[in-house]
């Protein structure tokens, strides 16, 4: 994104972020400017081609988007901040889609889930609805004994954010982000592997 675009996305969401209700040229103005890295961060979230879903990633930034630029309560810190709510809505948005499109068998077509540093956040062939399923209960349980391992989590993994930008958005230093992400990982590798049992 060129930087007078950087520089008016930061100006408009700072106009939401004190309080200022969008108007609709405003609001088609940032979602012109925001729609390729939701399309993108969409496309992390649901993978490249799965086969079957019903749920495209044109879709899932729309209903985003709509509800990002909706949100009244959120004080909006910048660009990195919306993208982060971002993240969180897209998921919200998968986790009720999968819910409402019924559930497979338990354990029907896994695929491993590797979480290390080197991968895409998400796997080119994407999370099935059942995995979606698993490992987000599994982060509801971590966000429970840990709400900031568990934003890590969704910021690193779903939202493929580097360690500096995660520690942006917290509000904590990037060892602390580089600590929680080793935790989280060893912890969730332990869950999703009782789950699969």
């Amino acid at each position: 994104m060129p930087d007078e675009a950087r520089e008016r996305v930061t100006g408009i969401i700072a106009d939401l972020g004190g309080g200022e209700r969008i108007r609709a040229h405003t609001a088609s103005e940032l979602f012109e400017l925001v729609y390729d890295q939701l399309r993108r961060l969409a496309r992390r979230y649901m993978g490249r081609g799965r086969a079957g879903h019903t749920l495209q990633p044109t879709a899932l930034v729309h209903e985003a988007y709509l509800k990002l630029v909706d949100q009244t309560r959120v004080n909006w810190r910048g660009r990195t901040h919306f993208y982060a709510v971002g993240i969180q809505v897209m998921r919200r948005l998968l986790v009720d889609h999968a819910r409402a499109h019924g559930r497979r068998r338990r354990g029907a077509d896994w695929r491993k889930v590797t979480l290390c540093e080197e991968m895409a956040p998400i796997p080119e062939a994407g999370l099935g609805p059942e995995e979606l399923l698993t490992l987000d209960r599994a982060l509801q349980e971590l966000g429970r004994l840990d709400e900031r391992e568990a934003r890590v989590v969704e910021l690193r993994f779903f939202g493929g954010m580097k360690v500096p930008e995660v520690a942006e958005v917290l509000g904590v230093s990037t060892r602390a982000v580089e600590d929680d992400w080793t935790h989280a990982k060893a912890w969730l590798k332990r869950e999703l592997a009782k789950a699969m049992e």
